[in-house]
Formats: C-alpha cells, sequence, structure tokens
C-alpha cells in the first residue's frame, strides 16, 4: 500500500492503495464514483471508459499507480442533473440509451473524439466508439446523439 494523489473530476483525492490495483476500483469502492462500470475486465467492452487527461482509457485495466498528476474524468465530471453537457443531452432527446450500462463508457469516448474533431463524420464517430459495446444495439441512436452534441458544441462556440 502506498499514497497516492488522484485528480478526478477537478478533485484531489489522497488515497493508500497498491499502486498495481485498477483505478476502476479506486473510482468504485473508495471514492463513491460510479458511472465508471466493470463489464468484462479486460479492457475490451469500454464499459469503464474514463479520460486521463483528454485520452480515453479502460479503468479496468490501469493501474492507479500509471496515473500520478493525470487528470482523470467521469461522466459525474461532464454535467450535472441541472446542467448536462451536451453529450448527455444530445444522449436524452435522441433516447440513445436503453439499459445505459454502455452509455457513461460511450460518453467519454465521444468526448475524446469531440474535443479532437468538432465535425467528425459518421465513421469516424464508429471509429472512435469501435471500443465500446453496447448489448441493446442502440448505435443508430448512439451515433446520432454525438452528431447532435457536436453541432451543439460547434454553435456555443460560434463555429458553424
Amino acid at each position: 500500500m502506498s499514497m497516492h494523489v488522484l485528480i478526478v473530476n477537478d478533485t484531489t483525492y489522497e488515497i493508500d492503495v497498491d499502486p498495481r490495483t485498477p483505478l476502476l476500483y479506486v473510482l468504485r469502492n473508495d471514492l463513491g464514483i460510479i458511472s465508471p462500470k466493470f463489464g468484462c475486465g479486460l479492457s475490451e467492452c469500454g464499459a469503464c471508459t474514463v479520460l486521463a487527461d483528454g485520452r480515453p482509457v479502460r479503468a479496468c485495466c490501469v493501474p492507479v499507480g500509471s496515473l500520478a498528476s493525470q487528470k482523470i474524468v467521469t461522466v459525474e465530471g461532464l454535467g450535472t442533473p441541472e446542467r448536462p453537457h451536451p453529450l448527455q443531452q444530445a444522449f436524452i432527446d435522441e433516447q440513445a440509451a436503453q439499459c445505459g450500462y454502455c452509455i457513461p463508457g460511450m460518453l467519454m469516448s465521444a468526448q475524446a473524439l469531440l474535443a479532437q474533431n468538432s465535425s467528425p463524420t459518421d465513421e469516424q464517430v464508429r471509429q472512435a466508439l469501435a471500443g465500446n459495446l453496447c448489448g441493446c444495439g442502440t448505435h443508430i441512436r448512439i451515433v446520432k446523439a454525438i452528431q447532435r452534441a457536436a453541432g451543439i458544441m460547434r454553435r456555443e462556440e460560434g463555429r458553424p
């Protein structure tokens, strides 16, 4: 066990854990941040996706000791129920969630994409989500939601 400093959703935490502990367990069990889900435990389904310094990572397989000074963002850091992030609102508007289990990972992968590419094609969206599985099959609605959010975010930034 050793002390680790994590910056999660703009809050700094000091935690005493084995550095090999997967980030997912620290987020859920130690910090009470429950949006990242355990899916496969093999970094293949994307249910546990969070952002580390803006890049999507699989929290089930990333050891907490490898994240020193990186800013971690989960769905809880995107928006609030009162002021949802445009991605969250678009997923609601497009009814992109069915069971909802995959949605936090989808949102985080989409956020990483839109931070790099404000006008992605449908194919670029699909490629960005290739590592995120949805058992309910709402992929078409998810792509539509991400395109809707991209448009909203461009307008908010004053871009066409």
